[in-house]
């Protein structure tokens, strides 16, 4: 099959399942640093984030944020200090994205969090 980023091989037994149209994405997931979704390397990377600065924020040098996962496409990302979570959206979001976002962040199970999780984006 073809990529964005050259030729690519799958089962045969997959073909059917890449060729049916996708269905709605809904929701947010905040992945954490080094999650299996975004553990990639060379063109790889450039299949799921094709914008370079994007690449560089996600794949940093040092130690690597967590992911905003929206509705199936990667919008951001995130660092944890305590309880305070600082999101970096790489898009506008609309306010009802926003809220969908905050509203995952706040739930994330967090050690050594007695406290309700505050939630600061970085525009």
């Amino acid at each position: 099959m073809r990529t964005p980023v050259g030729d690519a091989w799958i089962l045969a037994e997959d073909e059917a399942t890449l060729r049916t149209e996708a269905g709605p994405d809904s929701g947010a997931r905040m992945l954490p640093s080094g999650d299996a979704y975004f553990l990639l390397q060379g063109a790889d990377r450039e299949l799921l984030v094709p914008e370079a600065d994007r690449r560089l924020a996600l794949w940093t040098s040092r130690v690597w944020p967590g992911a905003v996962l929206l509705n199936g496409q990667l919008v951001g990302t995130w660092r944890r200090a305590d309880r305070d979570i600082a999101i970096q959206p790489w898009q506008p979001l609309s306010p009802a994205e926003r809220e969908t976002v905050r509203v995952e962040a706040e739930s994330l199970p967090l050690p050594a969090a007695p406290q309700q999780i505050r939630v600061r984006w970085i525009d």
